[in-house]
């Protein structure tokens, strides 16, 4: 996943969210079926790798998803199908209980693929993004896909004209290190290592504190290294199960708090809001607690961290324009794969040595990340999203139909889309209501 999200960003950029996303889906569903099959565990490890090699390119629809979204309602819509996330999770787990102690792995493996399956399926009717039809000079494309959006909400075509700005020069790492943007890529790689940094290592300290009891009764206590030696498989038991469920559903909660403040604090207050509050409940684990207290801070702890991540997948594509918008997400999710593959070092190996060291790194890295939250340069909230690698912003324009003065529901367009090359100066002009 850390080797390939990149990859798909820069996919997307040069040839569609959509063409990138189906291309990701059906590598993922290939080899999601072949590992079913495998005859051998080292055709697992290799099958799983190219399965979590075409999962690099999932945050991709977030990218698509961004694009057709109005202003006012990107950050609810992006967060509400982050959900899906969970409930995808959940699912898994509920899947696992019924299928593995029958049917065994193997039917697991290709149960779970189903649901590819289906996406691939209806990947026929999913549209282009316009904006990025626009960028690529398609406005045939462009007005084709925006005329079947007022067809589908029953609202006329906004009046003005819709303007091409053809950028070859798409998806590309450098223009993400340009000066508008070097601060802010810089700022969100740290942001996005430290979310999945805690995240996950909050999943692994979760299993080991609650065997303990305490922090106290892990610091004290000496593991005996005992000599073992198994080809056995020990299979969950329905306990495990359900601590897993449990652990899962604690990430609702979050998701709702970040949906009540994201539009209230705006996007960097959300996530250094997030992160302090993960880094508080991970200082409150140093005094020795009670299980209740114990398990209610690890449940605030990870209903936060996972509502930094959702705050994260909003700002991220709001932030870079759409000439390398894929390609930005697609870094900053390779940077979390680089945090979820440091993390366990330190919260297993590390925490045999201190539990108090480990509860350290992971509240003062997410201090730092709140910090780095705040200093990030652009706001996103209430802005349109930039179409070019230029510094102005796109504007998005709600279309009004020809009897009354009532906005229609939800046809959002882009109005502004194309550039005027003239002594040899580029200006940037945009089509408002009424204006031929």
């Amino acid at each position: 996943m850390m080797s390939s999200s990149t990859l798909w960003g820069n996919i997307s950029d040069q040839y569609g969210r959509k063409t990138g996303l189906k291309i990701s889906v059906l590598w993922t569903l290939y080899y999601g079926i072949l590992s079913a099959f495998a005859p051998v565990y080292s055709w697992i490890l290799v099958l799983r790798g190219l399965v979590g090699f075409g999962i690099g390119g999932v945050p991709q629809s977030v990218t698509l998803y961004a694009e057709f979204l109005p202003m006012k309602a990107r950050a609810k819509c992006i967060l509400l199908i982050e959900v899906f996330w969970a409930f995808g999770t959940v699912f898994e787990v509920v899947l696992a209980v019924f299928v593995m102690p029958s049917l065994g792995w193997r039917w697991l493996l290709l149960l779970s693929a189903v649901p590819l399956l289906i996406f691939a399926v209806l990947c026929f009717w999913l549209p282009e993004s316009a904006r990025y039809d626009v960028l690529s000079g398609n406005q045939e494309k462009a007005i084709a896909t925006l005329k079947r959006i007022a067809t589908e909400n029953g609202a006329p075509m906004p009046l003005g004209k819709l303007i091409i700005s053809r950028q070859e020069d798409r998806g590309k790492m450098r223009d993400l290190f340009t000066p508008h943007f070097r601060w802010t890529t810089l700022l969100l790689w740290f942001i996005w290592f430290s979310n999945a940094f805690s995240y996950y290592g909050l999943v692994l300290l979760t299993t080991e504190l609650f065997q303990a009891g305490d922090v106290c009764s892990i610091s004290s206590q000496k593991k005996a290294v005992e000599a073992k030696c198994s080809l056995a498989c020990e299979y969950l038991s329905e306990e495990d199960y359900m601590d897993l469920l449990w652990t899962t559903l604690s990430e609702f909660p979050g998701v709702l708090v970040t949906l009540w403040i994201i539009d209230r604090l705006g996007r960097k207050k959300t996530m250094a809001l997030c992160f302090a509050v993960f880094s508080l409940c991970s200082l409150l684990l140093f005094i020795c607690v009670g299980r209740t207290m114990l398990t209610l801070l690890l449940f605030i702890a990870r209903a936060f961290i996972s509502g930094g991540f959702q705050a994260a997948y909003v700002y991220t594509p709001e932030v870079y324009p759409t000439a390398t918008r894929a390609l930005g997400l697609g870094s900053c999710s390779g940077m979390a794969r680089v945090g979820a593959l440091i993390t366990p070092f330190i919260a297993q190996v590390m925490l045999e040595s201190s539990v108090y060291l480990s509860l350290a790194v992971y509240s003062g890295c997410c201090l730092l990340a709140a910090l780095a939250s705040c200093f990030l340069p652009i706001e996103t909230k209430g802005r349109g999203l930039q179409e070019s690698s230029h510094r102005e912003w796109g504007q998005e324009m709600v279309g009004r139909g020809t009897h009354g003065t009532g906005v229609t529901r939800s046809l959002v367009t882009i109005m502004k889309a194309g550039t005027l090359e003239k002594e040899g100066r580029r200006c940037w002009i945009s089509s408002k209501a009424g204006e031929a």
